[in-house]
């Protein structure tokens, strides 16, 4: 056996003594403080014991959530958004990047083979070939055709974590995507209500234009009577076009909302409109769940928790640096001087080992640069832990923040019906009172006013309170029955 078939078993046994030496770090997600009930959600005794440790569940759909509202309408955007919004298909194609990138590294696990063909034309000098400067030398022509194959062995791990790193980051990209597309979904219903609620207002104002210009014109009857003066006749012309007023200004902030929906969907405004509908009141009955669930269920965490498993893995491969890279690469074709004898047995050729180069290769000296980029790695993990948990706790926060609106805007709702009833009732003996004679028009025009108002911020409450339970759907994470 020659020196180069001893040390080409020499290469392989170290090859197999130390493949699978992995270095870096094992990766563990990092602690979380997580709660064993929302304080908002009311949650008994008996269901927090039923706390489990949570496993990201990015992978999965989160449903239709949207259809507990029950509006067609509401579905066939939500179906036109997902076709058709751009950012949406901007993700989509980020998605396809991160697999992309994660096969690129994946083909470090194996060798690469090419072939190669062609002549060369060559003058070698005399001193090259070890004779006296200006001896005579001759021009070549060799053609080569050859196959030549390169494979590094991933004796410490590189290759292997470079590849869990990219592995983690197309896990995160459809985390990340899944996180816009919730988030998406949640701008369209919300930018629905806003709609639907201005439609109710815009209904009230229109109502009210009506029932104020009939007060106008008996006020006119009056006056031209001689029962009234002028002053109350300005008075009514006033709050006739007070109520005008407000009614182009709901309008206007009606169209802004619905040029933002087309934005949504993917459609220029001028080519999209939304019949009028006003708001009725949304039923709202969405369970929370359990704290730990919530770190299943939302995409955004798990998108965080994938960045800190691919800086883990980028820990390893900035380590392996340090160790020695086996190469092994080999080469074999034919080689002659005439075309005609190329392919002929006694042309051919081989080569095992680099043309330049060695083997087994170790860096001893680099200034440093293995280490800044090691320690670059281990700040880059950190920073991602540091992200995880914030992120976790921002969504404890907006679960709590979720519960809290549902249940209060609930309970609003109510005593906002009361006063509304009141201000009615108030208005109808102020309007009594009035033909009377025992108040002036000054005391039914305020009257009037105050059902307005308490009208309107009773259309406001039913808004508020259906995007406050989107809202909530989206820091939950979606769609909360994954059996369903």
């Amino acid at each position: 056996m020659n020196k180069f078939n001893y040390l080409l078993l020499a290469s392989a046994l170290m090859a197999l003594l130390l493949a699978g030496c992995a270095a870096g770090p094992e990766y563990q997600r990092a602690e979380v403080l997580v709660p064993d009930h929302f304080k908002e959600a009311g949650m008994t005794a008996e269901a927090a014991r039923k706390w489990q440790e949570a496993q990201p569940k990015d992978a999965l759909s989160r449903g239709r959530w949207w259809a507990i509202f029950n509006d067609s309408t509401l579905d066939a955007l939500q179906e036109q958004a997902e076709r058709a919004n751009q950012d949406l298909k901007a993700a989509a194609a980020r998605v396809r990047q991160a697999r992309a990138l994660r096969a690129t590294a994946q083909s470090g696990r194996f060798p690469t083979v090419d072939v190669s063909a062609g002549p060369s034309r060559q003058r070698r000098s005399a001193a090259s070939m070890g004779l006296e400067d200006g001896a005579p030398a001759s021009t070549d022509t060799l053609w080569r055709v050859q196959l030549g194959a390169s494979y590094e062995a991933d004796l410490f791990g590189r290759v292997a974590s470079e590849v869990d790193a990219a592995s983690a980051d197309a896990q995160q990209s459809q985390a990340l995507f899944e996180s816009l597309k919730l988030a998406l979904q949640a701008d369209v219903a919300q930018t629905y209500f806003l709609i639907r609620r201005l439609d109710a207002e815009l209904a009230l104002y229109e109502k009210t234009v009506e029932l104020r210009s009939k007060t106008l014109e008996l006020v006119t009857q009056r006056y031209q009577a001689g029962d009234i003066g002028e002053l109350d006749v300005a008075r009514s012309r006033t709050a006739l076009a007070s109520a005008r007023s407000e009614a182009l200004g709901i309008e206007r902030e009606r169209l802004v909302a619905e040029h933002s929906l087309a934005t949504l969907l993917g459609k220029p405004p001028s080519e999209f409109s939304l019949d009028t509908h006003p708001l009725g009141r949304v039923p709202v009955d969405i369970p929370a769940g359990l704290p730990s669930s919530l770190l299943e269920r939302r995409p955004d965490i798990a998108a965080a928790e994938r960045a800190m498993a691919a800086a883990n893995a980028r820990i390893g491969a900035a380590r392996a640096a340090y160790f020695p890279r086996l190469t092994l690469t080999g080469a074999m074709g034919y080689e002659s001087s005439e075309l005609s004898n190329l392919l002929e047995w006694s042309s051919r050729t081989f080569l095992l080992g680099p043309l330049v180069g060695s083997i087994l290769s170790l860096p001893i000296f680099d200034g440093g640069r293995r280490e800044a980029n090691v320690e670059r790695a281990r700040a880059r993990y950190e920073e991602d832990v540091a992200a995880y948990r914030q992120t976790v706790l921002q969504a404890f926060k907006e679960v709590e923040d979720g519960l809290a609106n549902v249940r209060i805007l609930g309970e609003q709702t109510q005593v906002q019906d009361l006063a509304v009833d009141q201000a009615s009732r108030a208005a109808r003996l102020s309007q009594i009172q009035y033909r009377e004679g025992s108040v002036s028009y000054l005391d039914v025009i305020d009257a009037d006013r105050e059902v307005l108002v308490q009208k309107r911020a009773s259309v406001r409450l039913d808004g508020d309170r259906a995007m406050a339970a989107v809202a909530l759907i989206r820091a939950i994470g979606g769609a909360w029955d994954w059996d369903g």
